[in-house]
Formats: structure tokens, C-alpha cells, sequence
């Protein structure tokens, strides 16, 4: 598997960390998640190194309240199957390497995909 980095290019933090990261000049395939999405397989092997589908899932997406999901116990396979349906619930921006997956903006998550991409 190559490098693989999900992001939404209307999302100013995911424009600030690509231009930061610049996966595309090291090899990184770059993916708009809004018009080309993620396949099942893609987010399994998110999962496969996450440990979880909730990792993944963001609940900072103005859907989670809206859908009343905030007040829902979800499961890992609701997580799963609200990310394939909806974009903006994966936690982004996402770099899928074949020994890891980084995902979201926070400080260890931006480090960790910038030693991949460099390593």
C-alpha cells in the first residue's frame, strides 16, 4: 500500500497542515474526501492501526449534534457505518501508511505524519 492522504480541501486547518506536511512531494497519494470519499477497505485498515472506528470519528462535525447522535450510545459498528455515509465524520486530515494511520489535527497526530511521510 502506498502513503495515503485523506483531506477536505474546503477545511482551512487541512489546507494548513498540507501545505506544512506537503504529502504529495513525498509520494503520498492526496484524496479529496468529500468528492472521491474513502472505500470500506480504506477505513478498515484506518481501524486496523487506530484500534477503534471511534478513533477515527470526529465529533467536532456540525452533523453530530444536528442528528441528535450526541445523545445516542453508539457502537463501533454505528461508528464505521457513519463514516462511510458521511465524510465529515472522519477525524481529518488522515495520512494511511502501510505502518500506521495518523489522523486529525493535533500536535502528535501532525508529528507522527510528518516522521512518515519523511521517514
Amino acid at each position: 500500500m502506498s502513503k495515503k492522504f485523506f483531506t477536505l480541501p474546503s477545511c482551512k486547518t487541512c489546507q494548513r497542515i498540507e501545505a506544512d506536511l506537503k504529502p504529495a512531494e513525498a509520494g503520498a497519494e492526496v484524496r479529496d474526501i468529500k468528492s472521491e470519499g474513502i472505500t470500506p477497505n480504506e477505513l478498515d485498515a484506518m481501524m486496523a492501526h487506530a484500534g477503534s472506528y471511534e478513533a477515527l470519528f470526529s465529533r467536532r462535525a456540525m452533523k453530530f449534534r444536528s442528528m441528535g447522535l450526541a445523545d445516542r450510545n453508539l457502537t463501533e459498528a454505528d461508528y464505521r457505518q457513519l463514516i462511510l455515509d458521511e465524510y465529515t465524520f472522519l477525524k481529518r486530515p488522515v495520512l494511511l501508511t502501510e505502518s500506521g494511520v495518523h489522523a486529525g489535527s493535533a500536535k502528535a497526530a501532525v508529528e507522527g505524519a510528518r516522521a512518515a511521510l519523511n521517514g
